[in-house]
């Protein structure tokens, strides 16, 4: 069976949402790629930084940002695991992000709830190992609730 780069890039991603799991963070993971090069890594860290604002996609954005010396990421793409909050859409609209590729749709956080909030030019791709993002985050929600 072939990978394709979004499932390799996806992979990627749910390494860092693992990453998060095991530190207690709610598991959602992202990289930002350009040029099919990761330049940024990241994951939740909510709860070790004391910050709502910590989201992946955030601290993915700001790495990104800091690699190219600049802030508009318009030949990137993010890879998350979860569909972006509304929070972090605005953050990727303001960065005009070329690509954002999401594993889980998120039926009570997700930005699609309000409506296009990305940058009218972002594509967006979604349900890309979506059975094995959805798991990470319920068996996250499981455990917690035990």
């Amino acid at each position: 069976m072939t990978i394709n780069k979004d499932e390799y890039f996806m992979q990627k991603a749910l390494q860092e949402a693992e990453k998060a799991f095991e530190a207690g963070e709610i598991p959602v993971g992202a990289i930002i790629t350009v040029n099919e090069k990761i330049i940024a890594k990241a994951h939740n860290l909510t709860e070790l930084l004391h910050d709502v604002t910590a989201h992946a996609e955030i601290q993915a954005i700001t790495s990104a940002s800091e690699y190219l010396g600049g802030k508009y990421l318009k030949d990137c793409t993010l890879y998350v695991t979860l569909e972006p909050c509304v929070m972090c859409a605005g953050a990727l609209y303001w960065s005009q992000i070329g690509r954002v590729v999401y594993g889980a749709s998120d039926a009570k956080r997700g930005y699609h709830l309000h409506g296009e909030l990305l940058h009218p030019r972002t594509e967006v791709v979604q349900g890309v190992l979506q059975d094995e993002c959805s798991q990470l985050v319920k068996a996250f929600f499981d455990q917690k609730r035990l």
